[in-house]
Parts: structure tokens; C-alpha cells; sequence
């Protein structure tokens, strides 16, 4: 079964850090750009960062650049994404997605719950 589980999610308060993880179980993501989207109570899902199956290119939305960071180790099939500086207005559930444009994105996740609140 293909799988993408997302991990590292929780509460934390404001300009806290949170490193979230995204694991393939099924398939390998080497082969594939990676996306990490979010999605806030009562707003669209939006991309927040994208890395290429290299590693070796990345993209950041533009509210978060510069506090987050996207990487990814391929020998242990998994993507990450490092928050910090976290603000209220990150609070969202964090999905990760074989792709980086959300219309062609193959495989979702399940979501991990990320709460900035004092």
C-alpha cells in the first residue's frame, strides 16, 4: 500500500520551533519533488514549500521563507520541514504530497495538526 505519513506536529507557543517529518512507506520519494501545503480552519489548502528529488532546489511561500526550511534524506525515504519562528497565523494542519502543485499532486498524507498559540 502507498503510503505518506506525516509526524511532528503539536502545540507550540509563539516563536517556538517544530520539525515536521513526511515518510513513504509502499514506494520510494527519490523519484519525486516533494510538497509540504497547509490548511487553516475554513481556508483552501495552500502550498508552503517544495524540494526537488535531488534535494538540490527548493521554494518557499512567501510568508515563510526564511523560517522554514525543507530538506530531505533519501536513504531513509523521508522529507522534512523545520519551522521556526513560529507566528499564530502558521497554525494549520501540515500536509505533505508527492508534488509540488497541489491540481498534479499524486499522493497526500494524512495531515499533522501544527497549533501556535500562547
Amino acid at each position: 500500500q502507498l503510503q505518506l505519513v506525516e509526524s511532528g506536529g503539536g502545540l507550540v507557543q509563539p516563536g517556538g520551533s517544530l520539525r515536521l517529518s513526511c515518510a513513504a512507506s509502499g514506494f520510494t520519494l527519490e523519484s519525486y519533488s516533494i510538497g509540504w501545503f497547509r490548511q487553516a480552519p475554513g481556508k483552501e489548502r495552500e502550498w508552503v514549500s517544495c524540494i526537488s528529488s535531488s534535494g538540490g532546489s527548493t521554494s518557499y511561500l512567501g510568508s515563510v521563507k526564511g523560517r522554514f526550511t525543507i530538506s530531505r534524506d533519501n536513504a531513509k525515504n523521508t522529507v522534512y520541514l523545520q519551522m521556526n519562528s513560529l507566528k499564530p497565523e502558521d497554525t494549520a494542519i501540515y500536509y505533505c504530497a508527492t508534488g509540488c502543485i497541489k491540481s498534479g499532486v499524486r499522493d497526500w498524507g494524512q495531515g499533522t495538526q501544527v497549533t501556535v498559540s500562547s
